[in-house]
């Protein structure tokens, strides 16, 4: 089952060709601490207000500005009330009234908020989505039962469901016996058996698949300890693989739940490893295997130099786009030589689209 229908849209966005139309492309992180206090609200109305004054800077005629301002008003009709939001981790909107295109799509995560306006709409985080996230396994399991999910960036499919040989209750009935105490230890041995079992099953099946489908993460979902429990009996391949645990119910749990717990627990994941990344980075500066500030920044990604482009999420900055050459400066001077300098609202937020592009 997939919340996220992004597919159709996206090949549709894709057939867009450059011309005289401008579009409006937004993406906008809408996680709980964003949408708490309307904060997500906030960032929008301040970016709108920047993009509508950097307009006319870019060359619009009058006609031109109020068909963007006109989307812009549209764009933030459909996302200022939280209750009308999807539940996601983020949303991205393109519109432009002149090829009576607007598009709403719920996305499972988004880099950061940004808005732009361009002759083609910006769909490279979009396009890049579901390679960034690739496959992960999530196991959901109690002492009776395991279900396997496949889940990616949009959908989760359930691809396994295994059944416990276990005996019912878990606890010694000594009325059962013909003496107190009796057969007790064989009780607890066998449920003990059972349970050992039965994670023995879930982990082989875990490996199994993963054999077949590598993936790039494993995700342990139970209500109590049972999640945990199954880390001693995964293959080392597998246990390096764990992204972390999530509480899901192995009975009632839905696609829908799983994916959205996955991704709660992928992302938790990613920001560890971007914490790191932010380590690593300062200490290759010595070497000269990083750079560190905007300005040399943008000059290693218009060289094709970057490899992982770390961006602070309440940066912004002005900056110039160099009209020849299309990279990106922060002053006039930068692009002698490159083309007439255009100015551009944020530099920051085009990096990223360059980067991903």
């Amino acid at each position: 089952m997939s919340v996220y229908e992004i597919a159709r849209p996206l090949q549709r966005l894709l057939k867009i060709k450059p011309g005289s139309h401008w579009i409006v492309s937004c993406y906008l992180k809408v996680e709980p601490r964003d949408r708490s206090g309307g904060k997500y609200l906030i960032k929008l109305k301040n970016r709108i207000r920047e993009v509508t004054q950097s307009l006319p800077a870019l060359g619009l005629d009058r006609e031109a500005v109020q068909a963007v301002i006109e989307d812009l008003r549209r764009t933030q009709a459909v996302l200022e009330r939280p209750d009308s939001l999807p539940r996601a981790n983020g949303v991205a909107v393109f519109a432009c009234a002149k090829l009576k295109l607007f598009e709403v799509l719920p996305l499972p995560r988004v880099h950061r908020s940004r808005l732009l306006v361009d002759r083609t709409p910006l769909v490279w985080e979009l396009a890049a989505l579901d390679d960034e996230v690739g496959l992960m396994y999530t196991a959901v399991l109690d002492r009776a039962r395991a279900r396997i999910f496949e889940v990616t960036a949009f959908k989760a499919t359930e691809v396994a469901d295994l059944i416990a040989n276990a005996t019912r209750g878990t606890r010694f009935r000594p009325d059962r016996h013909n003496a107190p105490g009796s057969g007790e230890h064989t009780f607890n041995n066998r449920i003990r058996n059972e349970r050992q079992r039965h994670l023995d099953l879930v982990a082989q099946t875990l490996f199994d698949l993963d054999r077949v489908k590598p993936s790039r993460g494993v995700v342990l979902g139970a209500l109590a300890g049972d999640g945990s429990a199954l880390r001693p009996f995964l293959h080392p391949y597998l246990t390096a693989k764990i992204l972390g645990s999530a509480r899901l119910p192995p009975k009632l749990a839905s696609e829908s739940d799983v994916l959205h717990a996955t991704l709660e627990v992928r992302e938790a994941y990613e920001r560890r490893l971007e914490r790191h990344a932010v380590a690593e980075m300062l200490l290759a500066q010595g070497g000269g295997w990083s750079v560190n500030g905007v300005g040399l920044s943008l000059e290693a990604l218009a060289q094709g130099k970057v490899r992982t482009l770390l961006v602070r999420g309440d940066a912004a900055l002005p900056g110039f786009r160099c009209g020849a050459s299309g990279r990106l400066a922060l002053s006039p001077r930068e692009c002698r030589g490159f083309g007439e300098p255009i100015p551009v609202p944020d530099v920051i937020d085009d990096a990223i689209e360059d980067a991903l592009r």
